[in-house]
């Protein structure tokens, strides 16, 4: 589905179809095709309407993309990440929207979810200065929502990171592997969607592109920042994450090493009455012991249990256990 904002005669409306005539530069008209879950149809109103490139429409409706910047002819094709807001979901689940400009219109294309889209179209529906600063100024101030809405989620990992280390200190449950190896995986996806978007926007900041004024270049540089600081948050992290996994792994081994110890005290505690038993149940003549034949049996209880008592003595005054 398509939607068009068309800003003329310095008010911004809702169309269901756009004229040739105002795409064309110097018409004085600016337009907005927003496409929510493009399908065959929306993507030949791509190609016939405002003539994008077969290679680029066929980019823009995978369901997946890194982000990138690229031209074709007068249009700038963009593709930068928002972040999936779902609680119960991972923290850093994205999913792509991808940017066509011209100084005469833009075109994003997204899969219908998007909340930076859906808080800018409702602006423009409600005030038509906000088109009237132009495409790319429409672009910078969809990208300036969708990198304020990581903020949050961020704080919220920097949080979970905070209570795991808590965790580990209190605890070596074997069950935190699982949710330490989770905050990893989200960081490492976080990662990868970051620093290329950060990249991105650096080259509109630096002007590389001729769609880009040097006002607008101004803002984007301010979105830049904010990715800046995000890709270094992700690195710092990144080794947070990897700290907690070595202190969770050191305190299981710890506690499997003091179980280890336990069990090899009370094997070598058993040593005295492996000795005796198997000593004394060898088909061959053993000296008695004095007391008669109803006493041996209780001499040789005596001699297991004092060796393992003398042993556990010796265990505790060495403080080895």
């Amino acid at each position: 589905m398509i939607r068009y904002y068309v800003h003329r005669d310095g008010a911004t409306t809702l169309v269901d179809t756009v004229d040739p005539a105002w795409l064309v530069p110097g018409s004085g008209v600016y337009v907005w095709a927003d496409v929510a879950g493009a399908d065959d149809a929306d993507a030949h109103a791509l190609r016939q309407v405002f003539g994008l490139h077969d290679l680029a429409v066929a980019d823009a409706l995978q369901a997946t993309h890194h982000p990138k910047i690229e031209t074709y002819g007068p249009v700038l094709y963009v593709v930068l990440h928002g972040i999936n807001f779902h609680a119960e979901e991972h923290a850093f689940d994205t999913h792509d929207t991808d940017f066509f400009v011209t100084p005469q219109w833009l075109v994003t294309v997204h899969d219908g979810r998007r909340r930076s889209i859906a808080h800018v179209s409702d602006l423009c529906g409600r005030s038509g200065r906000f088109l009237a600063e132009g495409p790319v100024g429409l672009m910078h101030r969809i990208m300036d929502t969708m990198v304020s809405h990581y903020a949050p989620e961020i704080d919220e990992l920097e949080q979970w990171l905070d209570d795991l280390e808590k965790q580990v200190v209190a605890s070596s449950g074997q069950e935190l592997t699982a949710e330490i190896l989770a905050v990893k995986k989200d960081i490492s996806a976080l990662r990868r969607i970051i620093i290329p978007q950060r990249d991105v926007v650096g080259r509109l900041s630096r002007r590389e592109f001729d769609q880009i004024s040097l006002e607008m270049s101004y803002r984007f540089r301010d979105v830049y920042d904010h990715l800046v600081r995000m890709a270094d948050d992700a690195i710092i992290f990144q080794d947070r994450v990897t700290g907690i996994l070595d202190a969770h792994l050191a305190s299981v081994s710890n506690r499997l090493a003091q179980s280890s110890k336990l069990i090899a005290v009370v094997a070598t505690l058993f040593g005295p009455f492996t000795v005796l038993t198997g000593l004394y149940g060898m088909n061959v003549p053993l000296p008695h012991l004095p007391g008669g034949e109803a006493a041996q049996f209780w001499w040789v209880v005596g001699m297991m249990v004092t060796g393992s008592v003398a042993m556990l003595l010796w265990f505790r005054r060495s403080g080895w256990w």
